[in-house]
């Protein structure tokens, strides 16, 4: 295992400097790949710089860094600001050694750097890989198969800067498939440029993945393939590795073929273009493509979510948020992704390409790297059913042979409800973490038996294995490939299973630190949340609509001695019986927003205490009232008996 390892690790090194929405990195080269390598280096720690009367300390950057920060005399610190956020390490001995030096905490800007040095993420490309990357060329057709003519288009987000998946649907023509389709999905040919065991294979594995930020990515691969050769532009020949499928009526993967070809996007569509379309609203770009082109991909993927509705998969209606960020980096607003039609069809389409790329392999039985994702822990479930009960949710027990029935039946349940955003979370938390590996385990969300990456080799190393193995078993390229070892495999694929656990737990820091940073400017202001986490410190509780989250600790929850009750997460008041648990609506006054700790506190909004006299009133009526209702009572129970027979039927 320790051989393969060094494969793909020996002897790499980084140059460059960050710049534009791209990192690059910086010419220091010690510290940029030591986590990733499995080198016993110390781990570099990010500080932000407070000074003092002997120079100055180095304060925490994340409410959950175990360092609580480190003093610097005077000398080392004499060309640090106030606030500036410094990359350093500190040795066996204690000694302190300066790394770079990103910029004030103060800046937005600085948040993706915080994170890619936190996590130690590799953002800078060694010089052989970026000479590899530079001199590519898009290939002469040979014995590639021309799909130059047919009317594929990108469909992406208005901030989208590579597209490496392409798609096209008509109605299949074969009389025997009335009602069918034919599909194209063509994805960018990075195994051309990249070929395994080269310096840019090498950066790819080390990677990962690509890491997405609010206002910048960390690429896999070097700018001039992802944005360049391997981003399928508009009118501009590209090779891709193409999957002709077709469907029936009511969504089946009737047959499929992969090939490897030349062809060119005829139009770069977003999201919303394509949305409108479909609801008839279109634009110079979408009118002349409406007919021929996006009303098949509509009709097609209607077709394509009747199989899935059928199948059943976990229907998570995850919401998301996007940050509007000025010219000068800061926020202007927090804004929530809406879930679309378009969107979804682009996922079928991706997922169905998937599919046939997992089937060709297992048919062939030829090595590769399986998405896989497990059975849900049953201990888990039984928390997310318990939860469910407690709001009062008529659900059935989330066992047997159903499980995905009984999520989506509560997700239904809850559709309606003002914690519905937060039950698509739970039931996400709920879920097995998917992983990559060499054997097939299935695709329990999914609800498939046999699931690949193959749409993403642009930002996903997996893909980039499974392209290799399609060419490799299909004999795409004209030559014999040997089977990739099941032991190299396995080691591949755990490597880029933490990298991309890596880089989700970046991006969600980067995100809480934007998050907290935008709700500075709204300190004392009064908003409506949803409690959705309740334990031992406190409850957390997320804005409605923007999605921040912030912690009120148990002690300021007031009016009362407040209990935690662990087998239904809630909080319930010994006098006044007042609860707090996960689901209930609450207002919050923002009382604190740290972007240095990544932290947001909020404070509870009661109701107004009522004057003495008023709340006396209120009590005698209140006394009045069930005294009338009492004794209305005692006169219907004594008419009752007067007229029973009392007689035994």
């Amino acid at each position: 295992m320790e051989k393969s390892r060094s494969k793909y690790t020996k002897k790499l090194r980084h140059k460059g400097e960050h710049g534009g929405n791209y990192v690059r990195g910086h010419k220091d080269r010690r510290h940029d790949r030591h986590s990733f390598l499995g080198a016993k280096e110390i781990k570099q720690r990010v500080g932000v710089f407070v000074p003092n009367s002997q120079g100055g300390r180095l304060a925490q950057c994340h409410r959950k860094d175990p360092f609580s920060g480190i003093y610097i005399d005077y000398a080392q610190s004499k060309n640090f600001n106030e606030n500036d956020v410094i990359v350093y390490t500190v040795n066996h001995q204690g000694e302190f050694h300066f790394i770079r030096n990103l910029g004030s905490i103060l800046s937005p800007r600085t948040y993706a750097l915080m994170g890619i040095h936190n996590y130690s993420i590799p953002h800078v490309f060694s010089d052989e890989a970026q000479h590899l990357a530079d001199k590519g060329g898009v290939p002469e057709l040979g014995k590639r198969v021309d799909l130059r003519n047919l009317p594929l288009v990108t469909i992406d987000g208005e901030d989208a800067r590579d597209f490496d998946d392409a798609v096209y649907a008509a109605s299949d023509p074969d009389p025997k498939n009335q009602g069918g389709w034919r599909a194209v999905v063509a994805i960018a040919d990075v195994s051309h440029y990249v070929k395994s065991g080269d310096a840019l294979d090498k950066e790819a594995h080390l990677r990962g993945n690509s890491v997405y930020f609010i206002d910048r990515v960390v690429p896999m691969l070097p700018e001039h393939l992802s944005n360049n050769l391997c981003s399928l532009r508009p009118n501009e020949d590209r090779a891709c590795l193409a999957v002709d499928m077709i469907i029936s009526k009511d969504g089946k993967l009737k047959s499929f073929k992969f090939k490897r070809a030349l062809m060119r996007s005829i139009a770069r569509l977003t999201y919303n273009q394509v949305e409108k379309a479909i609801d008839g609203t279109t634009d110079k770009t979408t009118k002349p493509l409406l007919d021929n082109v996006i009303m098949p991909l509509y009709g097609c993927y209607q077709s394509l979510k009747k199989s899935r509705d059928l199948r059943g998969t976990i229907q998570i209606e995850k919401v998301e948020n996007s940050f509007d960020l000025a010219d000068n980096g800061s926020i202007k607003a927090v804004i929530a992704k809406n879930r679309l039609q378009s969107h979804q069809l682009i996922e079928e389409f991706m997922i169905t390409a998937n599919v046939a790329a997992a089937k060709t392999l297992q048919a062939r039985d030829w090595p590769t790297i399986y998405r896989i994702h497990e059975r849900p822990d049953k201990t888990r479930l039984q928390n997310l059913y318990t939860l469910a009960k407690g709001l009062k949710l008529e659900v059935k027990k989330f066992t047997g042979t159903n499980v995905i029935g009984g999520i989506n039946d509560l997700l239904s349940l809850a559709k309606e409800r003002p914690y519905f955003r937060l039950f698509n979370e739970l039931v996400l938390r709920s879920q097995a973490q998917a992983r990559y590996g060499p054997q097939n385990m299935g695709h329990f969300g999914l609800n498939l038996t046999a699931y690949c990456h193959f749409t993403s080799p642009i930002r996903r190393y997996a893909d980039l294995i499974v392209h290799r193995s399609l060419i490799a078993a299909l004999e795409l390229d004209d030559k014999k490939h040997p089977n990739i070892e099941l032991e190299d495999l396995a080691e591949i694929s755990e490597h880029i299973s933490k990298t991309e656990r890596t880089a989700m737990e970046a991006e969600r820091e980067v995100n809480d630190r934007f998050m907290a940073h935008y709700m500075k400017d709204h300190l004392g202001e009064v908003f409506n949340g949803t409690i959705v986490g309740v334990g031992v410190p406190g409850i957390f509780v997320e804005i409605d609509q923007i999605g921040a989250q912030g912690f009120i600790p148990k002690h300021e929850l007031g009016g009362d001695y407040f209990v935690f009750n662990e087998s239904s997460y809630c909080y319930t008041g010994r006098r006044t019986r007042k609860t707090y648990q996960v689901g209930n609506q609450v207002k919050v006054l923002v009382s604190n927003a740290d972007p240095v700790l990544c932290s947001i506190g909020f404070t509870l909004v009661r109701e107004k205490a009522l004057p003495v006299k008023q709340k006396d009133n209120e009590k005698k009526e209140t006394k009045q009232k069930e005294n009338s209702k009492s004794s209305i009572v005692k006169d219907k129970r004594k008419s009752y008996k007067k007229n029973s027979s009392h007689k035994k039927i």
